[in-house]
């Protein structure tokens, strides 16, 4: 996936993409870390019921635009947002690292042929 920014840069991060029923479910229970991020699709809220470490969460709308980031410790049920057409979980603390951030556009990258996230082109 790649992260725009308004002063032009952006990130290449690792995206895995939930957009089963049954993905989305699982989510990231059942795992000690993430590299990368997990996209829920569709997706309007989530949980951190059984989860091992707190994670970040971003509701992103139909245009992949960011409308909200927020860190959620485990336990927690995440507020509805209506707009979100999608979530973005990564381990708490990435979004930040990445400059993801409310008005930030996110794209997702087509794979590689032998599974390796392509690079953003230049």
């Amino acid at each position: 996936m790649r992260i725009g920014r308004d002063d032009g840069t952006e990130t290449v991060v690792p995206l895995e993409i939930a957009a089963s029923y049954r993905a989305r479910t699982r989510g990231l229970l059942g795992r000690d870390g993430i590299e990368g991020a997990l996209l829920l699709t569709p997706a309007s809220s989530v949980h951190t019921f059984r989860m091992r470490f707190p994670i970040d969460v971003a509701h992103l709308d139909r245009r992949m635009r960011v409308i909200a980031v927020r860190t959620m410790p485990p336990g927690r049920l995440g507020a509805l947002r209506l707009q979100a057409r999608h979530v973005l979980e990564a381990e708490a603390g990435a979004m930040r690292r990445w400059g993801l951030a409310p008005g930030t556009t996110v794209t997702v990258l087509p794979e590689a042929a032998h599974g390796e996230p392509r690079t953003a082109p230049r």
